[in-house]
């Protein structure tokens, strides 16, 4: 999968001064629900990352913002106190794999996954000082003890691919490249980090799903449209943030360049694009097949985890300050976001 060496236009049309988002929550009917288990993973999840002198000034500051125990808390709203400290302890760590890859080169990211992904394949072998591979290996050997073997493999291969697709996405930044809208979307499901969580929801639920009832057609289909949504919507609530870096790594200049239209079309065609990522996983989750009794109740609740996600995801998204600073509540009921200058 090769990006189009298209040169990079400016990220958005200087006349432009707020866009109007999607009504993605309305849209959305799952039930919204928050684990009791919140407040307590929130404060161990902060000692753990804190330790070691890990994240200071404006990276410290920036953690409490993203109200990450608040996004695992109403993504995995049923798991028990253990499984879902180790999956706040992921998604905070992941969130700050992130903005570590956001500033590196593809030598960078490759020097981080070589980290990461051999102490996954290794957790209790693997001698290395370095900080995150610390972190990759605490958390890993936490998760091993409970996860069943097909669980922890998803784990790591998709964890595997997400490195991967951010070395790619590293490089298109550096050339200046905007990809065509299906290469940028294969490669997004990966750098979305989204399915090294959808192992996790095997992980916090006590799931041990056969690997062929996870490979089947449906059950790959409904983790690609929660996927799909995740990703998406993130790329609209990120646009204003990423546009005033000249960030190009996002689907709403993609589809400026490739459609040649307007960034306010462009945010409404990657919403209808949601919604009918929404509209999708409805209709895969009505198709599903049946394994018999005991496999069906785990698939139920494997999908269940999905849904949870996709909920939770668009609402967190306003709560948290990553995208909208202190004003998410008011972007929510507005749906209106002025646009930032650009610093470059």
């Amino acid at each position: 999968m090769s990006p189009s060496l298209t040169p990079s236009p400016l990220t958005r049309p200087q006349t432009a001064k707020k866009i109007i988002l999607p009504d993605l929550v309305s849209h959305c009917t799952f039930d919204l629900r928050m684990s009791r288990h919140r407040k307590q993973v929130t404060v161990e999840t902060k000692k753990w990352l804190f330790k070691d002198g890990n994240l200071l000034g404006k990276k410290r500051e920036a953690y409490h913002g993203l109200k990450c125990g608040l996004l695992t808390s109403m993504c995995y709203p049923d798991a028990g106190y253990g499984q879902l400290r180790v999956v706040n302890d992921f998604l905070t760590y992941l969130f700050h794999l992130d903005n570590l890859s956001d500033d590196m080169d593809n030598r960078g990211t490759r020097t981080t996954a070589d980290e990461v992904l051999n102490s996954l394949y290794h957790p209790h072998t693997w001698r290395s000082s370095a900080r995150v591979g610390k972190m990759t290996r605490d958390y890993y050997k936490r998760l091993i003890r409970t996860a069943s073997p097909g669980a922890q493999q998803r784990f790591i291969e998709t964890f595997d691919f997400f490195f991967q697709s951010v070395t790619q996405q590293a490089l298109d930044r550096a050339a200046g490249v905007i990809p065509d809208l299906e290469s940028y979307i294969a490669l997004r499901r990966d750098t979305s980090g989204c399915k090294p969580c959808w192992a996790l929801i095997e992980y916090a639920s006590n799931l041990d799903i056969p690997d062929e009832v996870m490979e089947h057609p449906t059950i790959l289909a409904l983790g690609e449209a929660a996927n799909d949504l995740v990703t998406w919507s993130n790329d609209i609530f990120s646009y204003n943030v990423e546009q005033s870096k000249g960030d190009t790594h996002n689907m709403i200049p993609v589809v400026m360049n490739q459609e040649g239209i307007d960034l306010q079309e462009a945010v409404d065609f990657v919403g209808n694009m949601c919604k009918q990522s929404i509209d999708r996983f409805n209709e895969e989750r009505r198709a599903l097949p049946s394994w018999g009794p005991e496999i069906d109740r785990d698939v139920a609740i494997y999908v269940d985890g999905l849904a949870n996600w996709i909920v939770g995801s668009l609402h967190w998204s306003f709560e948290s300050e990553r995208y909208f600073g202190k004003n998410g509540r008011q972007v929510k009921a507005s749906r209106t976001v002025e646009l930032l200058p650009l610093k470059i």
